[in-house]
């Protein structure tokens, strides 16, 4: 049976006593509301090179916060003393902060007091992530085994220089309690490996390289040895062809695009754009804000009719997926465009609040016991079409384009319009076939003319939920970990760079 309970160790640390102490002090000291959240998170990763080790690390962060609302201002501390009388200290410090800002705002003529949406009280819920065998458990010389395994394999392929290979692993514990009454306790697995082999034409100089496509997961170890997690053995020939493929000719192409593409372009052109914070200007001093601002709800056209995306903080294996986020809030399903309309955003209790959504969405994470909660990313996806085409029914449907796979780099605007994308590969389509790799190729666009240019989605058995370890956002910065399912896609008249051609200019 998959594990169902949290890790005894967490448990033993004294949770409810700590939370008490903190409350109870918040409460003494005027708080209108006060939060107290306790985490453990142990982070293992494990890289080589050429099939030897380059490295590894074990870390863990451990440590308690408390935020509390004191006439209309926040205030925040954090601790790592695991005492009663620390903790105490700790939300005196959060009460003194609260003041201070309030105070400072005030002076500046501020109205802007902070209100949170109401949520329902939560008590005693526990929460496990899906998962099968905590990967911590697992000896780290299986672990260095399995990907020493991998990376000699691709070595003794022709063509393959040099590999890569690397396992990036997280235990996350949450314990949360606040002065309404709700107390959640969480547990989330989650992992990424990834394999990468490098050729080198020692004639020319010339060199490439390419990735795994098989996208991080909240699943354990049962991912890498079972049939979750494809390593492909095929990379040494598909690398081989891609360092003999033609440059691409610069142009207007019908793409379809692989959701291990795809997955990304929504990542940057809808997840961050969909941000409530953001479309207000929270985020404009350092993320950027959006083009998809509050006054365009329910107007704008963000795509074609076929376009439906989610925000989902539910989804299972889902890298944003919890039970609860760091507000209490108990995590959901939502929609943020329905038939190419903008109909949503992601919120947490302030912003829900304020812009009367009623209640939040459950958006509110924090990376570490010593950083405030933000709204955070859900798991932002493309919903697949009931009977919708598999990949070869779309690429059936194209005369002259591209199928695009696998991620590589980007570049968007600080307002998520203006955007150029590439991927680890890309075929020529040709009368509806695959022709060949072409490479050197990225396609750019702007965020409505892409999705309004989209007339086919794939059906459920193309979809994939692909994802990232690193989303970064706030100051000071946090990184989360997030996933975007998605189907295959199709694109028709996009404009695609020679990446060559744009780099000798």
């Amino acid at each position: 049976m998959p594990p169902t309970a949290v890790d005894p160790q967490f448990l033993a640390y004294p949770l409810r006593t700590l939370a008490d102490a903190a409350l109870t002090r918040a409460r003494e000291l005027g708080a209108a509301h006060a939060d107290f959240r306790l985490e453990r998170v142990r982070s293992a990763s494990w890289r080589l090179r050429d099939g030897r080790p380059a490295g590894s690390t074990d870390t863990v962060q451990l440590g308690f916060a408390v935020r509390v609302l004191l006439d209309g201002a926040w205030g925040f501390a954090a601790g790592v003393d695991l005492t009663t009388a620390a903790a105490a200290r700790v939300a005196e410090q959060a009460v003194e902060v609260a003041r201070l800002s309030g105070g400072i705002s005030r002076a500046a003529g501020s109205a802007d007091l902070v209100e949170l949406a109401p949520e329902p009280v939560h008590q005693d819920a526990t929460w496990v992530s899906a998962y099968d065998v905590n990967p911590f458990e697992v000896p780290d010389a299986e672990k260095t085994g399995l990907l020493a395994d991998w990376s000699n394999r691709l070595m003794a392929a022709d063509g393959v220089s040099h590999v890569m290979a690397a396992l990036l692993t997280v235990q996350e514990n949450k314990f949360y309690a606040d002065t309404a009454g709700t107390v959640t306790t969480q547990q989330r697995i989650r992992l990424h490996p990834w394999l990468e082999a490098t050729a080198v034409d020692e004639k020319t100089g010339a060199f490439d390289s390419m990735r795994t496509i098989a996208p991080p997961v909240g699943r354990g170890w049962e991912y890498l040895t079972g049939t979750g997690w494809d390593w492909n053995a095929e990379l040494a020939e598909l690398l081989a062809e891609k360092m003999k493929a033609p440059s691409v000719r610069a142009g207007s192409y019908d793409l379809v695009i692989d959701p291990s593409n795809l997955w990304l372009t929504i990542h940057e052109s809808i997840g961050h754009a969909t941000e409530l914070d953001r479309a207000l200007g929270y985020e404009a001093a350092y993320a950027g804000t959006s083009f998809a601002t509050f006054d365009k709800l329910g107007s704008l056209k963000y795509g074609s009719e076929l376009m439906h995306v989610t925000g989902d903080r539910t989804a299972e294996h889902g890298l944003a997926s919890t039970g609860y986020d760091d507000e209490g809030v108990a995590t959901q399903s939502w929609d943020l465009i329905k038939d190419g309309v903008l109909v949503g955003y992601q919120l947490d209790r302030r912003m829900a609040q304020l812009k009367g959504f009623g209640r939040s969405n459950g958006c509110a994470f924090a990376d570490s016991p010593s950083h405030v909660p933000v709204q955070r990313m859900a798991n932002v996806s493309l919903q697949p079409v009931a009977g919708g085409p598999d990949t070869d029914g779309l690429v059936s449907q194209v005369e002259n384009g591209l199928y695009i796979v696998g991620d590589r780099s980007w570049s968007i605007d600080m307002q998520r319009y203006n955007f150029q994308f590439t991927g680890q590969r890309a075929y020529a389509i040709r009368n509806g076939r695959l022709a060949g790799q072409v490479k050197d190729f990225a396609y750019q666009a702007t965020t409505t003319d892409f999705w309004g240019s989209m007339s086919a989605v794939g059906g459920p058995q193309t979809y994939v939920l692909g994802g990232a370890f690193n989303c970064g956002k706030a100051q000071p910065g946090q990184v989360a970990a997030v996933s975007h399912g998605c189907p295959s896609a199709l694109f028709r008249n996009v404009n695609v760079l020679n990446t060559q051609q744009e780099a000798g200019h």
